[in-house]
């Protein structure tokens, strides 16, 4: 890997780990198996492409689809609580739902180009805005967890019972937080549209694995799992997770292809669980 292809990885990590925040919530923090988010990255994707291309503002179109994605968020809290929906159902409807969604959204097109277009990288550095924003989203979420709001939200992913009975609203605390983990994923996707200038129906498959493979990762980075790192670890978790496929797939010794990213991102997340089994037994 040469110097442009690294500083590349860690541009798409820092994207990704926007997304991977979002995953940490639901997945980490409420324990909410929630399978929207390949749904709202591609709505908030479909939503930046689409006002980008009507000349509207970079940085509006980035809060449009940030509130495009919390309302996904809050389309699978409804279904789940009022429907009595499980959550993975919940999810995974929600995703379903959101295909045709973004298909109108887009304008029925399935790809949406936005070469030549103005977005928040024209005239700048794209490493800088990117890191910009992510220490923004990092400085953000990492209060947010540190209020007491962010206390009951880990309360309730580690007992719900005990949440109750403290006077915590378990449906308004996995609806507000659904909200803010599709809202960054959709804000993610947004991000990602305008980086790379297009916007694809498809763009979404893997975000959940890709997310799931950053949080594990940055969990290993940063053994001391308290909630200051939690933020932190994901978008780091993130980077070096886009670094070590580039490195993969460029390496010669192992012979490896684009074609084999799932292979490559399956095997790491195997290994990221598995890991702690094999450290116990050898104890």
């Amino acid at each position: 890997m040469n110097t442009l292809e690294i500083v590349s990885g860690v541009e798409i990590g820092l994207i990704y780990g926007i997304a991977a925040i979002g995953i940490c919530l639901t997945f980490r923090l409420i324990d909410f198996p929630d399978m929207t988010c390949d749904g709202s990255f591609v709505l908030g994707a479909a939503i930046s492409g689409i006002l980008i291309k009507s000349g509207c503002n970079p940085w509006l179109a980035l809060c449009a689809a940030t509130l495009g994605g919390a309302l996904a968020g809050l389309a699978t809290g409804i279904i789940h609580s009022f429907f009595k929906i499980s959550n993975l159902l919940s999810g995974i409807l929600t995703a379903f739902m959101l295909y045709s969604i973004n298909l109108r959204v887009m304008g029925g097109v399935p790809n949406i180009p936005l070469i030549g277009a103005a977005t928040i990288f024209s005239g700048a550095s794209a490493i800088a805005v990117l890191t910009c924003t992510c220490l923004t989203v990092v400085a953000i979420f990492t209060y947010l967890l540190a209020t007491d709001f962010g206390l009951a939200l880990r309360s309730v992913g580690q007992s719900k019972g005990v949440s109750t009975n403290y006077g915590v609203n378990i449906r308004l605390a996995n609806a507000v937080a659904l909200m803010l983990s599709n809202a960054l994923i959709g804000l993610s996707g947004a991000i990602f549209n305008q980086h790379q200038c297009f916007a694809d129906i498809s763009q979404g498959v893997g975000t959940l694995v890709i997310g799931l493979a950053a949080v594990m990762i940055g969990e290993k980075l940063f053994p001391c799992w308290s909630y200051l790192l939690i933020v932190p670890a994901c978008v780091v978790g993130s980077i070096v997770y886009r670094i070590f496929i580039g490195f993969a797939l460029h390496s010669e010794i192992l012979g490896l292809k684009t074609q084999d990213l799932n292979l490559i991102t399956g095997l790491l997340i195997i290994i990221a669980m598995a890991a702690p089994k094999f450290r116990r037994r050898s104890c």
